[in-house]
């Protein structure tokens, strides 16, 4: 449908069911392929959610309070808020993996509990939740990184069996199945503190593995800068890579990135 009444139509209607609206103009040519692609979805979902269109030449007050500078832009409004959104005209097969993951659902809801939980070092939870959605979805990806999250710890060999099927499904992921094995691999080295090489860099690296297998992430991170600072070129730069590896598992929001991240990129330029 066309929005007349962006208010009415999309932010109230929200409430009600998600609704996806395509800011479009008729001059732009991307706006023509992906057009049909959301119509199509649209169609197949039977009313599990509500596609509107919203012409930005027509309705440029809307276009500017939602700050689109480049179209076509498509955005997820549930219970009135912006839930997820992509620029450009997307294939078909992208766009509904982006729709399979950004709409509510059972499962949906389960995964963010799973990954809250992990952030929050609660990896008996988020395993229970993990195991939950396999149930049902044995083979998705999500889940299986944050069932590879909470084991990696307490199973290793595990945690990269399940990392490496998650990027096999989803190639995406690939960047945290590199992680997961980078950091399977320090919890060995932490397993075998006597064969680390000699040099300056050693004892506050080692400390920084044991602060890592004791499960201390805030140790392990703040140890691997202490590293870095010591002796940035220890082992083949082996500090900031585990804070690479450290960091790239956790992401962007998580507590300790957050906290340790300015002070690592610091001590390494």
């Amino acid at each position: 449908m066309d929005v007349k009444d962006f208010e009415r139509e999309v932010i109230e209607a929200s409430r009600e069911r998600p609704v996806l609206v395509d800011f479009w103009a008729p001059w732009c040519g991307p706006c023509r392929i992906i057009g049909p692609v959301l119509e199509k979805l649209a169609a197949e979902a039977e009313g599990g959610w509500t596609l509107a269109k919203l012409n930005t030449d027509e309705n440029p007050a809307v276009a500017g309070r939602y700050q689109i500078s480049s179209i076509p832009a498509v955005k997820l409004f549930v219970d009135g808020q912006v839930a997820s959104e992509f620029v450009g005209a997307l294939p078909e097969p992208r766009v509904r993996q982006w729709l399979s993951d950004a709409l509510p659902s059972e499962s949906r809801a389960l995964l963010d509990q799973g990954k809250a939980a992990i952030d929050a070092g609660d990896e008996a939870t988020a395993e229970d939740l993990a195991n939950m959605v396999l149930v049902d979805d044995p083979a998705n990806p999500e889940a299986k990184l944050i069932l590879a999250k909470a084991l990696l710890f307490r199973n290793p060999p595990r945690a990269e069996e399940l990392a490496r099927e998650a990027a096999a499904e989803r190639p995406a992921l690939y960047p945290k199945t590199l992680a997961i094995e980078a950091v399977s691999r320090l919890l060995s080295q932490a397993a075998r503190p006597d064969d680390l090489p000699d040099g300056a860099g050693r004892e506050a690296y080692a400390r920084a593995l044991q602060s890592l297998a004791a499960g201390d992430l805030d140790g392990a991170a703040a140890g691997f800068v202490d590293a870095i600072r010591g002796d940035r070129r220890y082992d083949d730069e082996a500090a900031r890579k585990a804070g690479v590896a450290l960091f790239t598992l956790l992401g962007d929001t998580h507590p300790v990135t957050q906290k340790h991240r300015r002070a690592f990129q610091m001590a390494v330029f």
